[in-house]
């Protein structure tokens, strides 16, 4: 026989206020789809939400078709998955360096780098753009990668070393009985290990800099290498702007983001949880 749950007070009411924090944290995505589909004069009417007379699907056409789209999102896949392999790279070598190799700094030098998880990644915007100018980096590939990863890693290397300090020493003697050298040690056996962390880590750099603006504004002058929130400038105009399109260009935007963590939302839950017990 089993105990049929009982239905307490308690529960309906944490159930209510689950379900009211959801729908406030889903809000946001539903009013950017509902005004992404209606025509402009629509939007100055009152409510939050609209009923289109037509729903617009046509904005999503124009936007990729004036919005340079393809061109945008081709940059932000490039910039994003080259950081994403850069951080992750780095942090296994750094990870290992500091948690694994005896040497006199090397706590002083992983407190060092995990001292930028305290650092907003905008505070350094007009000192980068010096730097960049004398060194001719400005309107590159460089201008946005360097500041990326260099704000992604110190997370990188936080839940990293966390999951590689739970990876027992034994292994590693072993391997150099056998023969392997630091370099087959890392590539062969550490790092099929990290591979939860690994996973985590690259979903969080491709995350939190899918959508950064302000830098990239700064930074790049022509469309070679901008990236995808760009498209929205593309239909400001100096005395009116298209909203609508905008709003659709907004949504095709946080598509691939909203995608990305629905389908690894535990993975990225279970690592980040894992890694902050770990550390």
């Amino acid at each position: 026989m089993t105990n049929k749950k009982k239905i307490t007070p308690g529960k309906i009411i944490l159930w209510i206020i689950l379900i009211a924090v959801a729908v406030i944290q889903i809000f946001p995505l539903i009013w950017l789809l509902d005004f992404s589909v209606a025509s402009n004069n629509e939007m100055f009417t009152n409510g939050l939400l609209i009923i289109p007379k037509v729903f617009r699907w046509d904005n999503y056409a124009t936007a990729f078709r004036d919005g340079h789209v393809l061109l945008y999102l081709r940059n932000s896949l490039i910039v994003n998955v080259l950081a994403v392999l850069i951080v992750i790279v780095i942090s296994i070598i750094t990870a290992f360096a500091t948690t694994r190799m005896h040497w006199k700094l090397s706590s002083t030098v992983r407190n060092v780098i995990l001292l930028g998880m305290m650092i907003p990644i905008h505070a350094t915007l007009l000192p980068n753009y010096v730097i960049y100018d004398k060194l001719h980096l400005l309107d590159t590939l460089w201008a946005l990668l360097i500041p990326y990863v260099a704000f992604s890693l110190p997370q990188g290397l936080f839940l990293t070393s966390s999951f590689m300090e739970s990876i027992p020493k034994e292994i590693e003697e072993a391997a150099i009985m056998d023969g392997c050298g630091i370099y087959r040690i890392i590539g062969i056996i550490i790092t099929p290990m990290l591979k939860s962390s690994l996973v985590t880590v690259a979903i969080m750099t491709f995350l939190n800099n899918w959508n950064e603006f302000i830098m990239a504004s700064t930074y790049l002058s022509t469309s070679t290498w901008k990236t995808l929130p760009f498209s929205v400038l593309e239909f400001t105009g100096m005395y009116a702007s298209n909203y609508s399109v905008q709003f659709a260009v907004m949504a095709l935007t946080a598509a691939p983001m909203v995608i990305i963590y629905v389908i690894l939302n535990k993975q990225i839950t279970k690592g980040v949880a894992m890694g902050a017990v770990k550390g």
